[in-house]
């Protein structure tokens, strides 16, 4: 049963498309991901079906009853003085909508890692990430036919993630899913919604079917391309071999006219790529810190990490993990200067300076600063200007985007700027925190790579478990207080957190979900060279002698090529019909029809060419005989 369907919606900001007469649906219990580079209007389109914000055209169709849970990207609660116990319980006895009673949503808490006590203390004392585990029992409790989740696993500790993977896997209903973790969609979601260039376009399967799809049309487009580049390379030569002669080089022009219309339709590009390049960093020694007999926090008398050791070498990279509260991010603030040790003694090696990205870095940003304007007041002396532009461009600011002020930019584009203020200091140690939170997928992949290739020391927090497994060399834990290496490898480090969460998660019963957890050618050719062969064979005759029988047979043999010519001449015309057609279906495509016309229209376009070089060696052979 389709539970919603957008007809025609097009929505503008000012002069910029965000979408364009886009129509799609959602089913029942299709569990979809929405994807799209930063500002291309994943969060406005959320809004819009929820009524938050109107479209310019076009409709919005609900089955009647449709509740809708929205997790938005960025809130907060009404009254942070108040305690969950005294907001869910109040809110279950309410007519607006329909929720679990309070037992039903602690029970779902617990899974959530939210103890019994928690739900006696307000709001305003728990950070950011267990803030979101509220937030995202408020919308499981509200029973939705439909979920809307904006970036919901932002600032999620990896335990939370895997029981938030593991809910929305055996989750009934439906949900529409933002979020640039590539791993955690393609583990949670079955059909992918791609907002992108002024459209909107559903595909059936997984994110890493979809982006096989994409890496597929790019790869057919490429072929057609050359396809055609040789094709036209053909004609021209053909052109100017019998330019003096106007009969064929008509017909030689007017192949070239059809290739011209050909080309003139539009196939969209792939989308642009972002490549970051991180400037080498400053020399440092060896040794780049040293922290012993360590305590971390904000409490004397209750500190987060009690018992902290690290010393870390020239080229280490540490990708630090822990549940939320743990001390992550208090282990970076401390690690950066910000803030001072409780006790111990944190030194640095020779030479070596520090660029810390912290949650909310961009919240630091100059609001009048242009693009431009931040990147280079952020950057070392030694950085030229042009590194700075290279820079830009590689974290998609280009042309006149550069210019934007900070202030009119998205989170995304403002966490970007920030970033490349961290990446452009050059120094030698980069202390990460969440920095591929409200990045999209080419960004994090590009970022991932740049630190991957890091010559420098990185120390990073993030529940991204692809970006960890691939930046990161060393797994450093904060568990009970304590800082230690892990043993093992990042993969054995998840699989042991799920062997004991997902455990815990499976002997609890579930207040709402289930247990599921072309050959023809051939012939042709092989003629073509048989008559190749014969002419190339045959041998100057005394016209003295035989000289009729000679007559005949070059008669014969023209017959012969002219017949060919004709038969290869139809099926030219055919093929190019075909072609033409192929590509007006073009226009009106979808982009899972694109991917197979593309590649019917590479083979048509190969068995033309094929053709064509045939038939033009016909004319040529006829013109000498």
């Amino acid at each position: 049963m389709t539970l919603l369907q957008l007809v025609k919606g097009t929505k503008h900001y000012g002069s910029k498309i965000l979408f364009e007469t886009a129509t799609f649906s959602i089913n029942e219990g299709e569990h979809v991901a929405v994807i799209g580079p930063n500002g291309a209007g994943k969060t406005t389109l959320f809004k819009i079906l929820v009524n938050k914000e109107s479209l310019d055209s076009g409709q919005i169709v609900k089955t009647n009853g449709l509740r809708i849970g929205y997790l938005e990207q960025e809130s907060d609660w009404g009254h942070l003085d108040q305690t969950p116990e005294d907001y869910f319980s109040s809110r279950t006895h309410t007519s607006i909508i329909e929720s679990w009673p309070i037992w039903e949503v602690k029970q779902w808490g617990h899974r959530l890692g939210l103890t019994e006590s928690m739900f006696q203390k307000p709001f305003r004392e728990f950070s950011g990430g267990f803030r979101m585990r509220f937030k995202l029992l408020d919308l499981i409790s509200q029973d939705p036919h439909l979920m809307l989740l904006d970036e919901p696993t932002n600032f999620l500790d990896l335990e939370t993630l895997l029981v938030l993977e593991t809910f929305l896997c055996e989750f009934k209903g439906a949900f529409l899913l933002i979020s640039h973790d590539r791993e955690f969609l393609s583990r949670v979601a079955d059909h992918t919604l791609e907002v992108e260039g002024g459209d909107i376009q559903k595909f059936p399967g997984t994110i890493d079917d979809y982006f096989e799809a994409k890496e597929q049309l790019r790869i057919n487009l490429e072929k057609q391309q050359a396809n055609l580049d040789a094709k036209r390379k053909h004609l021209e030569e053909f052109v100017e071999r019998f330019k003096a002669k106007a009969s064929k080089a008509k017909q030689a022009q007017s192949r070239v006219k059809q290739l011209e219309k050909m080309e003139s339709i539009h196939i969209k590009p792939l989308p642009l790529r972002a490549q970051i390049s991180i400037p080498a960093p400053s020399p440092t020694g060896k040794e780049i810190l040293d922290f012993t007999q360590g305590k971390i926090g904000y409490s004397p008398i209750n500190p987060l990490i009690h018992q902290a050791h690290l010393n870390m070498k020239r080229g280490d990279h540490i990708g630090v993990v822990g549940i939320n509260g743990a001390g992550k991010s208090t282990l970076l603030k401390t690690l950066s200067g910000k803030l001072s040790p409780l006790q111990g003694q944190l030194n640095y090696g020779y030479q070596v300076s520090l660029s810390y990205y912290a949650q909310h870095s961009a919240d630091q940003l100059q609001s009048e600063h242009s693009v431009l304007e931040a990147l280079i007041h952020g950057a070392h002396p030694s950085v030229t200007q042009q590194e700075v532009l290279n820079l830009a461009g590689s974290l998609l600011f280009s042309n006149e985007a550069i210019h934007k002020k900070i202030r009119i930019l998205s989170g995304g584009e403002k966490s970007r700027v920030a970033l490349g203020q961290v990446l452009l200091k050059k120094s030698p140690l980069l202390l990460l925190d969440e920095p591929t939170n409200h990045l999209d997928f080419d960004t994090v992949e590009a970022l991932t790579q740049a630190l991957k290739d890091f010559e420098g020391s990185l120390v990073v927090v993030s529940h991204d478990r692809s970006f960890i497994r691939r930046v990161a060399d060393k797994i450093l834990e904060i568990r009970d207080g304590r800082l230690q290496f892990y043993p093992g490898t990042y993969d054995e480090y998840v699989w042991s957190l799920e062997k004991g969460v997902l455990a815990e998660i499976h002997s609890t019963p579930t207040a709402q979900s289930k247990s599921f957890h072309g050959h023809g050618n051939a012939a042709s050719a092989s003629s073509l060279t048989s008559l190749t062969n014969t002419t190339s064979s045959s041998t100057p005759v005394d016209k003295s002698e035989n000289n009729y029988k000679e007559r005949k047979r070059i008669e014969s043999e023209r017959k012969k090529m002219e017949k060919e010519s004709i038969r290869l001449e139809t099926e030219i015309q055919q093929l190019t019909e075909k072609q033409i057609q192929w590509n007006e279906k073009l226009i009106s495509a979808t982009r899972e029809e694109i991917l197979k016309l593309t590649e019917e229209l590479t083979q048509i376009s190969a068995e033309l060419l094929k053709k064509e070089e045939a038939y033009f060696d016909i004319l040529d052979r006829l013109e000498k005989s």
